[in-house]
């Protein structure tokens, strides 16, 4: 029996601490997309790249190796809940999501997806190859020949004597709607996160009920055990004082019938 809780029990703290860490770095990215969105100088940018970098990229890297020894324990032992299932796919989109946020910032790190790389699309054969061949050159087009006006999509363009006009910068109007879509935009996310938190609070808190539930059944296995180890105890020692009861009995019985041999053999040496 304490096998078999022991293993979901480490399950749930596993997933229990990658929950926190989770939630540990999720409230790091937002800290960093705050202090992004609130500096203005270049110095205070420069120092918000870099806020809390290190610690993000070693929770992500923690986080990813805990989702991948939960997934390849799932996937070896087939005693995972429903709910632990669940919470491991949370953890791994949760996980991705994270790494997009780090990643939309530009900077030059290296955080590996858990997703399997997607394979190249082979090139497809240029069918005109063969024509443009040293061996095929008097099949290929004439040099000046114009191409067809319906299929020509080259990068000439007609010519124009008039000059390119340059865009006009937009106005201050524009900007400002500009902005307040892109705050509202960021809003929008950083709901959306909010809400990814008070799930994963949520299923924390369930986690941590199963653990005192867990914690409470081992404690009454402790005690039957203890219960049980007494009474074997006092049958061993009920065991001991019977045995040695027969054993002085047994020498006792064996002095009386070497008395009666030998009165027996006294009265034959007589008569």
């Amino acid at each position: 029996m304490t096998s078999r809780t022991s293993t979901p029990l480490s399950t749930m703290r596993a997933l229990a601490k990658l929950t926190s860490i989770s939630t540990k770095t999720l409230s790091l990215l937002l800290e960093r997309q705050r202090s992004s969105t609130m500096s203005n100088s270049s110095s205070s940018s420069g120092l918000s790249n870099t806020l809390h970098l290190g610690q993000i990229q070693t929770n992500l890297e923690s986080l990813r190796n805990g989702i991948v020894e939960l997934e390849a324990a799932g996937g070896s032992s087939k005693a995972g809940s429903q709910s632990q299932l669940e919470a491991v796919k949370l953890l791994r989109k949760q996980y991705e999501r994270m790494r997009g946020m780090l990643l939309a910032d530009g900077l030059n790190v290296h955080v590996p997806s858990l997703d399997p790389p997607v394979a190249p699309v082979p090139k497809k054969p240029n069918p005109l190859s063969p024509l443009t061949s040293p061996s095929n050159a008097s099949l290929a087009p004439l040099i000046g020949t114009p191409p067809p006006q319906n299929d020509y999509n080259g990068p000439f363009t007609p010519y124009t004597d008039d000059p390119e006009r340059l865009p006009s910068p937009p106005s201050p109007n524009t900007l400002l709607q500009t902005q307040k879509q892109l705050i509202d935009t960021q809003d929008v996310h950083l709901s959306a996160l909010s809400d990814s938190i008070s799930r994963h609070h949520t299923l924390s808190l369930q986690i941590n009920s199963e653990l005192d539930t867990h914690h409470g059944l081992l404690e009454e296995l402790d005690t039957e055990l203890d219960r049980t180890e007494g009474s074997l105890g006092r049958a061993r020692r009920r065991l001991d004082k019977v045995g040695r009861g027969i054993k002085g009995n047994g020498s006792t019985v064996c002095i009386g019938v070497l008395i009666l041999v030998l009165l027996v053999l006294i009265i034959a040496f007589k008569t």
